[in-house]
């Protein structure tokens, strides 16, 4: 958390170090509006501090991320978001600046979204019987905001890239392509959360395009992507399909009935491509999996995962 302090305020700062130690620890999210309280979420439950954020706040707050220099954010404050060292990504919302009809930044921030990237190693352990046989599984995380698809998705990656050292598996090359900097947390170009030796990150990169390069300059055995949902993702993941390219992702949703109804993922999972689906919900947490279904959709397991071990 020491990271996320330095970037705020002195005066929203002061206030979060009155924050219990076990408290400050479990944070998930920092929210900032303007002329309005601060509001803190941890365990998916909110609460609200006493101070109100002024304009000065979000001004010194912005100067902070952009290190003084908001000019070099234009392409972060296209999209909306900046993600900051350690992973941790900062929402905003304010005016928006259209260009020919497509946004072209945003301006007069109001307010700032701040959600705390948490490195959960072995996170994942419990899931890997379900996805490897013999060989990785292409799998599908669904999850709605905040169910720890991310978390999860990073460990996964870490267990991949470093092996099973008891040698029930080899350590293979994963490639991820980081659109949002979330995933491996890279800071120029240099992952900050904990992998194997077998990683290569492609950060800030869109995701469809990413994976187009992953394919033709790194070979990957795996390709691990976040948030997928485009029509551009669809053609990338056939073409990493078509090259043997195993792939794990994760996509919003509430469950496998869902995201098979969308135009974007349904030619996807009537082809069988996928092998399984991880259903996450925040019953037992982050990464908490409510079900695991095959590729037709069918229930493989459901909460009685929480008890297996290797």
């Amino acid at each position: 958390m020491e990271n996320i302090l330095a970037y705020l305020p002195n005066n929203i700062s002061d206030h979060c170090k009155h924050i219990p130690p076990d408290h400050l620890s479990q944070l998930e999210e920092i929210r900032v509006r303007i002329h309005r309280p601060l509001e803190l979420t941890w365990k998916g439950e909110t609460s609200f501090l006493p101070y109100i954020a002024t304009h000065d706040d979000a001004v010194q707050l912005l100067n902070k991320i952009s290190h003084h220099s908001i000019y070099t954010l234009e392409e972060e404050l296209k999209r909306g978001f900046i993600t900051i060292e350690g992973g941790h990504r900062i929402g905003l919302a304010g005016k928006v600046i259209l260009e020919g009809g497509k946004v072209k930044a945003i301006r007069d921030i109001s307010s700032f979204n701040i959600r705390i990237a948490k490195e959960q190693l072995g996170i994942a352990e419990k899931l890997i019987p379900f996805i490897y046989n013999g060989g990785w599984q292409h799998s599908m995380i669904i999850g709605p905001p905040q169910t720890g698809k991310t978390t999860l998705l990073r460990d996964i990656a870490r267990i991949i890239s470093s092996g099973d050292p008891s040698g029930r598996f080899q350590a293979q090359k994963v490639g991820i392509v980081d659109e949002r900097s979330e995933i491996a947390g890279s800071v120029n170009g240099i992952p900050e959360m904990t992998f194997g030796h077998r990683l290569d990150v492609l950060d800030g990169c869109p995701k469809a395009e990413g994976m187009m390069m992953m394919i033709r300059s790194m070979s990957p055995d795996v390709l691990i992507v976040d948030e997928i949902g485009s029509h551009e993702d669809k053609e990338a993941i056939m073409e990493a399909v078509n090259a043997g390219i195993k792939l794990i992702m994760t996509t919003h949703g509430t469950s496998f009935k869902e995201i098979r109804q969308r135009p974007t993922l349904a030619p996807i999972i009537e082809a069988g491509i996928f092998e399984r689906f991880i259903e996450l919900d925040r019953k037992h947490g982050p990464g908490g999996i409510k079900a695991i279904r095959d590729g037709q959709g069918l229930l493989v397991t459901s909460e009685k995962l929480a008890m297996t071990k290797w």
